[in-house]
């Protein structure tokens, strides 16, 4: 595993839950969190592009790589997070971003993390919630271009931005304490 920022007291998660751009601008906001990578896993082309990702035929999904202190937060808060702030719901959808590379995807990097994501899909499911998660093994992490990372800060006023992030990060501040945000 290669971390975004190496040091061996850091855990990864990897999600996609939509565009990147919207995931990535939430998990940068958390406590415990020391980066947050957009990029593309869960398809067979080795290095694709944003343009061929979004073709749909490459079977990558956006997802983001989540470097985190364990000690600081644990992989089920990454978890409450990631089912808290996109639709789980959507079956290769996240608003009007459709297509199997908007898909909700866990890849989990251990058994570990696998038995956490398949409970709390299990729990979600037990309280009525219709889950379409995908949970599947960490592929290889291809990191996105430049100009996609911490796009949001980069790119305030752009109008996707503009529309779809606000909204998640409120999510954020309304169902998590400050401990984590």
């Amino acid at each position: 595993m290669t971390l975004a920022n190496p040091s061996d007291a850091l855990s990864r998660a990897i999600v996609g839950g939509g565009c990147f751009w919207c995931s990535e601008s939430v998990f940068r906001a958390v406590r415990g969190v020391h980066a947050v990578v957009s990029g593309y896993a869960g398809g067979a082309r080795p290095n694709p592009s944003y343009e061929q990702v979004c073709t749909g035929a490459t079977g990558h999904a956006e997802v983001i790589a989540i470097d985190f202190d364990p000690t600081q937060i644990s992989y089920e808060r990454i978890l409450d997070i990631f089912f808290a702030t996109h639709d789980p719901t959507s079956l290769n959808r996240q608003g009007n971003d459709i297509g199997t590379q908007y898909r909700s995807v866990i890849f989990y990097e251990n058994d570990a993390q696998k038995d956490i994501a398949a409970a709390k899909i299990a729990e979600l499911k037990a309280n009525g919630v219709n889950v379409v998660t995908e949970l599947s093994p960490a592929p290889t992490f291809y990191r996105a271009e430049e100009y996609h990372q911490n796009f949001y800060e980069k790119n305030p006023e752009q109008g996707y931005c503009t529309f779809a992030i606000p909204p998640k990060l409120a999510k954020l501040k309304q169902y998590f304490s400050e401990e984590t945000i």
